[in-house]
């Protein structure tokens, strides 16, 4: 997998002044159910224990 095509998140874990700054990614892909417009948008990011779903409207 390219990292160019990952979402990288600052994890609530990471201290509040920018030092110890813990980031995560996750491969998130738009699903089929979403409308093909950009209204009601359903990602999926399948990881080796869990499958993790958002509303990215």
């Amino acid at each position: 997998m390219n990292t160019s095509e990952l979402a990288w998140f600052k994890s609530s874990y990471s201290g509040g002044d920018g030092d110890d700054c813990v980031e995560v990614a996750l491969a998130w892909h738009k699903s089929s159910y979403s409308s093909s417009g950009d209204g009601d948008c359903v990602e999926v990011a399948p990881t080796p224990t869990t499958i993790h779903v958002r509303d990215s409207k």
